[in-house]
């Protein structure tokens, strides 16, 4: 029985983690689609499928998993305490990675409509951002440094 949450406490960090799981996969593959479609003529056919491709993942994985990751982290925050500087630290990063999700989601929509804004190796490199982050992320909850 943790806070608020009581028994429900584990069920919900269950889930927050299963959200947290889906919201990674979209946010290391939109990079890559990102990566794809550059390469692609804008209005060509192929370019229409990145669009479907990427329109697809935000609404169907990285919108929801995000939302659901946001919704259980603060419940289990809140039901914990926010009195721990791990914490405090771990939501730093999350924002970070909130960032960089919608850093993705702008780039894809700026694809859509023609644009090119990055070449194909600054997308490569920027792919790693979320893996750094999530590293970061995974060592604040498990070892709570204090």
């Amino acid at each position: 029985m943790i806070g608020w949450l009581g028994g429900a406490y584990l069920w919900v960090k269950a889930f927050h983690i299963i959200s947290v799981i889906f919201w990674m996969a979209g946010l290391f593959i939109l990079p890559r689609y990102l990566v794809h479609h550059t390469a692609t003529v804008p209005g060509s056919a192929e370019d229409a499928e990145w669009i479907k491709r990427e329109k697809l993942l935000r609404r169907m994985i990285l919108n929801p998993a995000s939302i659901m990751t946001w919704a259980l982290g603060l419940c289990l925050a809140a039901s914990l305490g926010f009195d721990y500087p791990w914490l405090w630290a771990k939501f730093g990063f999350v924002v970070l990675l909130t960032g960089y999700d919608h850093w993705a989601v702008a780039t894809s929509k700026k694809l859509a409509r023609g644009l090119r804004p990055y070449a194909e190796r600054r997308l490569r490199m920027l792919n790693e951002v979320p893996a750094l982050l999530i590293i970061a992320i995974v060592i604040l909850v498990v070892v709570k440094p204090a």
